[in-house]
């Protein structure tokens, strides 16, 4: 019977999953000994050979919050810059992650680099950067961008796709005549970081794990078991 009879048994989910081949390598394993004391450093390497690979969207991280019950909710956005304050995103104040922040500002990032079999997994608190630093952040985003966020209502309920059109197309209009709006509540965030943990995949599941631990104005680094 021919595999492609749709009366022939057909493998589970189950059995589609564990048959996906995962972490196949080779990799370049991250000596412990060349760390930098500050993890940024060591994230802008990694990030740099991500850039490198020629991986899609390097930048694209997971940010994780916690709704007023305490329950978990993330999403893939892109990072906007790291410095000496930490890791740099934006939103708006009025949508999800806007309001789980404001009602508990402790976040996480991750990053998945899949060429490279790395991951970077980082825990702080988020901070609101001021009214100047999301300025110019909505001001460097794309026109497309800058009128789907003037529109206002990220995650409300959509009555129709038409409704998105028509919103957009007024709020492009509004951006020819007055380019330098601002969308109420747009919001640059950074978050600062007490945990960094960077995980290098291994092929027979020997990973190699870093984390820094923030203590006062210096961090310490420890290995741990994969």
């Amino acid at each position: 019977m021919s595999s492609d009879d749709p009366a022939a048994p057909q493998p589970s989910i189950r059995d589609k999953l564990r048959a996906l081949h995962a972490l196949a390598g080779p990799y370049r394993r991250d000596d412990a000994d060349d760390a930098p004391a500050d993890p940024t450093a060591l994230f802008l390497r990694w990030l740099d050979a991500a850039i490198a690979t020629g991986q899609p969207e390097p930048h694209a991280m997971t940010l994780s919050t916690v709704d007023e019950d305490g329950r978990p909710d993330a999403r893939v956005l892109l990072l906007k810059d790291v410095d000496a304050d930490g890791w740099h995103f934006a939103s708006t104040k009025q949508g999800v992650k806007g309001r789980h922040i404001a009602a508990n500002p402790n976040a996480a990032l991750t990053f998945y680099w899949q060429p490279l079999g790395r991951q970077v997994r980082i825990r702080g608190t988020a901070k609101d950067l001021g009214a100047e630093a999301s300025r110019d952040d909505f001001l460097a985003r794309s026109p497309s961008a800058r009128a789907i966020a003037l529109a206002g209502r990220q995650s409300n309920v959509l009555a129709s796709a038409q409704a998105v059109d028509a919103e957009f197309s007024r709020q492009q209009a509004r951006l020819v005549a007055e380019p330098e709006l601002i969308a109420p509540g747009w919001t640059a965030y950074v978050l600062a970081a007490q945990e960094v943990e960077f995980w290098q995949g291994n092929e027979d599941r020997r990973h190699w794990r870093l984390k820094y631990s923030r203590e006062g104005t210096h961090w310490s680094r420890t290995l741990l078991w994969p």
